[in-house]
């Protein structure tokens, strides 16, 4: 697949001023990209991104991300069935690599292997990354 959301953040540490970058194929085939700024997106779009910064603040003091890439990832899932059988299930998890830089100016990359936390499982990050990747909110 190619669908990803990439985040700038122009002030680390300043998660109200952002740009979305939406990138997905178009009924074509194409790549295209869309981008949103914070007062771009509705109010139940900017609830849901809340969930996302709150990810990458785990980084410590001394790293603030300014850049973060989501992906749609599917994993292998055990769920129970009845008769206490199991079976493997594919579900889908948001996973992000954040490049954060530190007060001296260096840069780094994070990623789910860095933080597990960078994994997300929740169906609304689910929903907030094919709001703009599947749906037809995407315009120009």
């Amino acid at each position: 697949m190619n669908k990803e959301l990439q985040f700038y953040f122009p002030k680390p540490g300043q998660w109200g001023e952002f740009m979305l970058t939406a990138i997905f194929p178009d009924e074509s085939g194409f790549i295209q990209n869309q981008r949103y700024r914070a007062h771009d997106l509705p109010a139940e779009q900017l609830e849901a991104f809340s969930g996302v910064v709150e990810t990458i603040t785990v980084l410590s003091d001394e790293w603030k991300a300014i850049q973060a890439w989501a992906r749609l990832v599917p994993v292998a899932a055990l769920s129970s069935m009845e008769h206490g059988t199991e079976a493997v299930e594919t579900i889908e998890e948001v996973v992000l690599t954040v490049e954060a830089v530190n007060p001296h100016g260096a840069r780094k990359l994070f990623t789910s292997a860095d933080y597990p936390e960078f994994t997300i499982s929740g169906a609304a990050a689910v929903a907030f990354f094919r709001q703009f990747t599947d749906s037809p909110f995407i315009s120009a």
